[in-house]
């Protein structure tokens, strides 16, 4: 075999190496980029990492037993925001449903969005912690320097006294994160769809 021979054979077993590096790195990127939805959606389904449960209705069982709910707020990096709940604990009765209220204020010299996380400790408490109406279904934008009051009504499962890993639970902390978040650009109705056709035309 020549040495142009060899050369080649290099070469093209190089070229081999880097496209199969490119294409693992790639599918592992791509494995990364599914991996937050799904583990999101296992973390809601099971209340895995103290991760809340979003119900539609209210429990129509209460306890005559209380327990204690502490409310923590934060931002995180790049929201210039304030972020805080009016009221710092709640003394409730298992199964009660609560109104309670955290309140955000922009103070950047723009309308900002951000879009907030939540999980609640001890972990174990997740999947007995019901939420009914929370701002953190949602993204919310604030216009500069507009203060907006957000309502989360949410109740703690009657259930969670039978479990052991969780019937000796007294109280619960829900802490919320607010991060930037881009805001969703409105959905194009037909109507306009075909109006700017007519104007192309």
């Amino acid at each position: 075999m020549s040495e142009t021979q060899k050369t080649e054979k290099t070469r093209m077993g190089n070229g081999a190496v880097v496209a199969m590096c490119c294409s693992f790195v790639i599918g592992m990127g791509a494995m990364a980029y599914a991996a937050v939805p799904l583990y999101e959606m296992f973390c809601k389904v099971t209340g895995y990492g103290g991760t809340t449960q979003r119900v539609e209705q209210a429990s129509d069982v209460i306890l005559d037993k209380k327990i204690k709910v502490r409310f923590d707020a934060n931002v995180g990096p790049g929201l210039a925001w304030t972020f805080e709940p009016v009221q710092r604990e709640v003394e409730m009765k298992i199964g009660e449903t609560v109104q309670v209220m955290y309140k955000a204020r922009n103070m950047a010299t723009k309308a900002t969005t951000g879009q907030a996380t939540f999980n609640v400790t001890p972990q174990a408490a997740g999947a007995y912690f019901n939420k009914v109406q929370c701002f953190c279904f949602t993204e919310t934008t604030l216009k500069p320097g507009e203060e907006l009051i957000m309502p989360v009504v949410f109740f703690v499962d009657p259930e969670i006294v039978k479990p052991v890993e969780t019937k000796g639970i007294h109280t619960i902390t829900l802490s919320y994160t607010f991060y930037p978040h881009e805001a969703s650009k409105p959905v194009a109705s037909a109507v306009d769809v075909k109006t700017d056709d007519a104007n192309k035309l």
